[in-house]
């Protein structure tokens, strides 16, 4: 069944909502996108009794009904975070008296390890491209930044082609929240930087001067779905499951493999751009299982 159009006061709600948190806390877009949709769908699902006015048993019901109807913990908990930001700040503003999320618990979310690759799968991923053509030197260079610096998928795509400072060694990279951090590239990626500089990009780009680092014949930045494309296909080129690895998965082992190399946490931190410790932290704890795994495997007595 449909669920009705958005009322007018509603849309209003949610848009002064967005401005003020975004000149407020600098969210990233994908976030904004993720808190409008939510929001959205709670005021569709009351069918004109208003947004603003919803209080804790109304936010209740609705969230008993998105489990009903098959939404999953991971789902209900980022839908809460945005009713919790949304009302904490009409709470702020005067707007209402009390906060309905108050009392309303997060969905218990089950702890699902990063996957990471092992590092002679990740020889074979970087190795799939073929090299002597314009697109797969530029994706060869794509699969080596993002393994050498860590990077997310949309740090990736969206980086610009004064990012780079090859004569340092760097990256300078804009995380999540608006947040810069500088990562040094290592030689195997400045390596293959400079020839996709040298002698891919000059192809792709023909006489036009573009703003984005890696581009596509168009001259477009490539999306995030065309990245997971390729990591897929050069993932079963590779002799790589492609069900078992997705383009984070290399940012993930990058974290896993220099935390088995001793990498300092904090450090790590740093190069990932996590805003706290905590996040970082769940790595620590892949590489506790691999070597759980390793011992079973190998010991005598495993």
């Amino acid at each position: 069944m449909a669920l009705p159009p958005l009322e007018p006061a509603d849309a209003d709600a949610i848009a002064s909502f967005l401005d003020a948190i975004w000149a407020e806390s600098g969210l990233a877009q994908q976030t904004l996108h993720s808190y409008r949709r939510d929001l959205e769908g709670l005021a569709r699902w009351r069918e004109g009794r208003g947004l603003a006015g919803a209080d804790r048993a109304a936010l209740f019901d609705y969230l008993a009904w998105r489990t009903r109807e098959g939404y999953s913990p991971r789902s209900n908990a980022r839908l809460l975070s945005a009713l919790r930001a949304f009302y904490a700040y009409r709470l702020r503003r005067g707007l209402r008296r009390d906060d309905p999320t108050a009392l309303l618990a997060p969905p218990k979310l089950p702890r699902s390890l990063p996957k990471a690759l092992a590092e002679s799968q990740i020889d074979a991923l970087l190795a799939a491209p073929e090299v002597e053509q314009p697109l797969g030197l530029r994706d060869r260079a794509m699969l080596e930044l993002m393994y050498a610096c860590g990077l997310r998928v949309s740090e990736l795509v969206q980086l610009p082609a004064t990012a780079i400072n090859l004569r340092q060694g760097v990256l300078r990279v804009m995380g999540k929240g608006s947040k810069e951090r500088l990562v040094p590239l290592g030689e195997e990626a400045q390596h293959w930087l400079e020839r996709y500089l040298a002698q891919a990009r000059p192809t792709l780009a023909g006489k036009r001067a573009l703003a984005p680092l890696f581009i596509e014949p168009s001259g477009e930045a490539p999306s995030r779905q065309a990245f997971w494309h390729l990591v897929k296909r050069y993932a079963a080129a590779a002799g790589i499951d492609p069900e078992r690895i997705s383009p984070h998965g290399l940012r993930h082992s990058f974290a896993t493999h220099l935390l088995n190399r001793g990498a300092d946490l904090r450090a790590l931190q740093l190069l990932l751009g996590h805003s706290s410790l905590s996040t970082t932290q769940i790595y620590t704890l892949v590489a506790r299982e691999q070597l759980k795994r390793l011992h079973a495997k190998h010991h005598p007595r495993g």
